[in-house]
């Protein structure tokens, strides 16, 4: 009996031993894996904040709460953010440069981000096109050309110039930047009647569409982002920023339309390159008409001769630097 007994009270301490172990040793992992960890940090949302001019009421709770979740949003997103910051580089400057000429706030170059990441060839499930997302209807009312061959949509500096000129028209309509931006999104044609039936012409008290909700509040995330990256922890060393692409501009008149690769090959490049740097043609010819090609820079002159040889219906009108 007393054999059993010893028998027993060593297995009895031979398995607390090893549950003592096998806790000891989970305890242990599971610290390391919480040891090792990332600790990721809230975003802090500012007391206060202006978009074109026009101040955030941050103070109310909903309002705090909406720029909250665009902010985390975007700032979390951090492949896309890392491809804004080196996009503007060579975005912005175009944009900057017509917003100062009309006098117009800088902080509407946020917007071309909200719409398309500053890419050209983006097009949306309702076919709004280009950097700033125009549909067809709004930019032919806004002087941009589109046909066979051409649509100024693609174009950068085109369709800046449209998409500047519609939103000081709806500005001038709505009274505030902000609904400004809101019938952007959503319309124009929506937003007056939800003003009708609401009586509030207010961006911030009105019930509108959820994407257009969102819209002005994610235009003011990408500015605090794109203002201050290092406070969101980005840091991009100015050499890694995509540079403006020098190119030469030049006028030409066509009567008809004369292929890209001829040209191309009598520049000395490449129909790719041609089309690159003038998204705005849809075809592989160039369309008749007067309008402005982009060429690689310095082969400005060049181009204006092999465009004269390849039509003699072909006028030159002028070159510039771009």
């Amino acid at each position: 009996m007393r054999k059993v007994y010893a028998y027993c009270v060593k297995r009895f301490i031979l398995t607390a031993g090893v549950f003592a172990f096998i806790a000891s040793a989970t305890g242990t992992v599971v610290a390391a894996r919480e040891a090792a960890l990332p600790v990721y940090r809230d975003m802090d949302v500012p007391d206060s904040l202006s978009l074109c001019g026009e101040a955030l009421p941050l103070g109310v709770p909903a309002v705090r709460e909406m720029l909250d979740r665009e902010l985390t949003i975007s700032v979390w997103d951090q492949a896309q953010v890392f491809m804004w910051i080196k996009r503007a580089g060579r975005v912005f400057p175009v944009i900057e440069k017509r917003l100062a000429e009309l006098g117009m706030p800088d902080d509407l170059k946020y917007l071309a981000v909200a719409e398309s990441s500053l890419l050209p060839y983006v097009e949306s499930n309702k076919a709004a096109v280009g950097t700033w997302q125009i549909i067809e209807e709004t930019g032919v009312r806004n002087g941009l050309r589109k046909e066979e061959l051409v649509d100024e949509r693609y174009s950068l500096e085109s369709s800046t110039g449209a998409a500047l000129r519609y939103l000081q028209k709806l500005q001038q309509e709505f009274g505030h930047w902000t609904l400004a931006l809101a019938a952007y999104n959503c319309g124009e044609a929506r937003l007056r009647r939800e003003i009708e039936i609401q009586k509030v012409a207010d961006y911030y008290r009105l019930n509108l569409p959820l994407e257009t909700e969102r819209f002005v509040f994610r235009i003011a995330a990408i500015k605090l982002i794109l203002q201050h990256p290092e406070r969101y922890g980005y840091d991009i060393p100015k050499e890694h920023l995509y540079k403006p692409i020098k190119n030469d501009l030049i006028s030409v008149q066509l009567e008809h339309p004369v292929h890209i690769t001829d040209v191309a090959q009598g520049i000395g490049t490449d129909f790719k390159i041609v089309k690159e740097l003038n998204p705005e043609l849809t075809g592989y010819q160039l369309p008749s008409g007067i309008y402005t090609l982009k060429v690689p820079e310095g082969l400005g002159e060049k181009a204006l001769r092999v465009l004269k040889s390849l039509s003699t219906s072909t006028t030159t009108v002028k070159e510039k630097k771009h």
